[in-house]
């Protein structure tokens, strides 16, 4: 079970990281590690993923209603088909397939052997490592209404579809794939908050039923405060992000990844905090 406390400190843990390259399901599962408290599970996870991707529908919420909008009335009219806003609806759906198939296919996984804290720490530095080397070659160029089409839509989705690693950062591994692309790094970063929308709603909904479910799934009172938590922090964080990568590069994220994951790894080495 997760306590009051526990729920608190992972709610801010969720709303600090999810946006930034650091991959919010591993501090999650690293924080609880550290603590010495259990693993709070998949479920527990992408239920309160739902409170920053609130967030994110807030914070975009213009752009979304756009997108919506143009999208579902270009159905009906040819007109309206060639407009950025409607082809943006269908490169959404489109940059969705991969997670979906594979949070499928990988559903057993997902919930156990990819929460191994020793893959956590490689990944985090591996991917940490692949960032770097995209933010290095990024020409920072393109731009989602000009530029954006179904391959590259799709390349998006393949980045999304690997973060059901912990460790591996969806937003990293999305804007990581914008960047070597040749998006612009907002570019790059709006249409991986956009994307990440069918994907956290659906995890997210679908993980409820789990919730208070038994003596091992957590209890609502605290995931609906880490929830909540999550979302405020999470809000603040996109507004900052969003100004921030304007100007300035990933490095101080990935020297972070890079120093975080030898920590795990080194502690799960030395057993001070179990791999599983």
């Amino acid at each position: 079970m997760i306590g009051w406390f526990e729920a608190l400190v992972l709610g801010v843990v969720q709303g600090l990281t999810e946006f930034l390259p650091i991959s919010s399901s591993a501090h999650i599962r690293v924080v609880s590690a550290f603590f010495g408290w259990k693993d709070p599970g998949a479920a527990f996870t992408a239920v309160i993923q739902l409170g920053t991707e609130a967030a994110v529908l807030i914070y975009f919420r213009h752009r979304i209603w756009d997108i919506v909008s143009t999208w579902a009335r270009s159905l009906w009219k040819p007109d309206l088909r060639p407009e950025p806003a409607a082809r943006m609806g269908w490169y959404i759906i489109v940059g969705s397939i991969p997670l979906g198939v594979g949070g499928v296919i990988f559903k057993e996984q997902i919930e156990t052997t990819v929460r191994d804290l020793r893959l956590i720490g490689t990944c985090l530095i591996v991917f940490g490592l692949l960032l770097a080397v995209a933010d290095r070659m990024a020409r920072n160029e393109l731009t989602l209404d000009k530029n954006l089409n179904t391959p590259h839509a799709l390349t998006y989705g393949l980045a999304q579809a690997l973060a059901l690693i912990p460790g591996v950062s969806r937003s990293g591994g999305t804007t990581g794939a914008g960047l070597l692309l040749g998006y612009r790094r907002e570019e790059a970063a709006e249409y991986s908050f956009l994307l990440a929308i069918p994907a956290v709603l659906g995890s997210g909904v679908f993980e409820l039923f789990k919730i208070g479910d038994g003596e091992t799934t957590p209890n609502w009172g605290p995931t609906i405060l880490a929830t909540i938590v999550s979302f405020a922090i999470g809000y603040a964080v996109i507004a900052w992000l969003m100004r921030y990568i304007s100007t300035h590069r990933f490095t101080p994220f990935i020297i972070y990844r890079v120093v975080l994951g030898l920590a795990v790894i080194g502690a799960v080495s030395f057993d001070l905090i179990p791999a599983i």
